[in-house]
């Protein structure tokens, strides 16, 4: 009885395990090939659901998107023999995968080394014909450029791998060479620092002698117009005092007296004058009535 109950329990799996073995699945992302006792049969599988027959028949399935290939950091050396430090990376997917699978059996460790000695090898030819200017600004873009069409026609052929594009990351001296850039990128910013402060220092003494000049000119100049103002006073206030004396010599005396007065007595009680009893500077002060002058309606 217990026979008879476990054999189309039997039967029902032995089904359900071949109807799994039969279909398969192949997604839109993946590509896949199909194997007949490990011997590639066909490669043209589309997305969607396939039917083989078990045990004989297997599928092997890969990513069929971009996929990324981060390199170790490398020493790559230049066209004058400067060492340089490249992080690169390489995007890629399979473009033929009959010949992906044959070339790599689809072991991703195999088909990294693979494409990173293609990439290396294609790096280190590019670098070492170049300057390490052109490398890391000049030629950039062009030397990607370049790197990309020549492995990618070479992963094609020998991998069945599409390059979609490769990348330098970061361009490094060693540390070696890096303390003899930076010290000469140092004395080179102080020199040009120093030519910039003596072409200021120079420029700032001709810009102090330009002030310097135009000061002198604008002093003299000055000094011109006062000594001509101070001229054209002094003559108008000789004419005034001539036409002054034309009309009365004595009041212009008596007038030019008392000013002189002023200028002795009005100035500090300290000042001693010494003088003779008959001299003519006290001709005004010794006189007892008022003076009389000539033309007196004038005034």
């Amino acid at each position: 009885m217990r026979k008879a109950f476990g054999l189309p329990i039997l039967i029902a799996l032995a089904i359900l395990w071949l109807a799994s073995q039969s279909v398969y699945i192949i997604d839109a992302r993946q590509k896949a090939v199909l194997l007949r006792f490990g011997e590639l049969v066909k490669t043209d599988n589309q997305p969607g659901i396939h039917f083989k027959m078990p045990v004989i028949y297997s599928i092997k399935r890969f990513d069929a998107r971009v996929q990324t290939l981060d390199s170790p950091e490398s020493e790559y050396l230049t066209l004058e023999k400067k060492q340089l430090i490249v992080d690169s990376y390489a995007k890629w997917r399979i473009d033929d995968v009959a010949r992906f699978y044959r070339a790599t059996n689809g072991d991703e460790l195999k088909v990294r080394r693979l494409l990173f000695a293609r990439v290396d090898n294609g790096l280190r030819n590019e670098f070492g014909e170049r300057t390490v200017n052109e490398v890391v600004s000049g030629e950039r873009d062009q030397l990607m450029a370049k790197i990309t069409s020549q492995l990618d026609a070479i992963a094609r052929e020998e991998l069945g791998i599409e390059i979609v594009d490769i990348r330098v990351m970061k361009i490094n001296l060693p540390d070696n060479v890096s303390n003899s850039v930076y010290q000469r990128m140092t004395t080179e910013r102080q020199r040009i620092a120093q030519e910039l402060r003596s072409r200021g220092r120079e420029v700032a003494e001709g810009m102090r002698a330009a002030a310097d000049k135009e000061r002198t000119v604008i002093l003299a100049n000055a000094y011109k117009e006062a000594e001509t103002l101070r001229g054209e006073g002094d003559n108008e206030a000789a004419h005034i005092y001539a036409e002054a004396f034309s009309k009365s010599p004595q009041f212009y005396d008596f007038y030019r007296s008392l000013f002189a007065y002023r200028e002795v007595f009005g100035r500090t009680s300290n000042n001693f004058l010494i003088l003779e009893p008959d001299s003519e500077f006290l001709t005004y002060l010794k006189s007892i009535s008022r003076p009389t002058f000539e033309n007196e309606d004038d005034f």
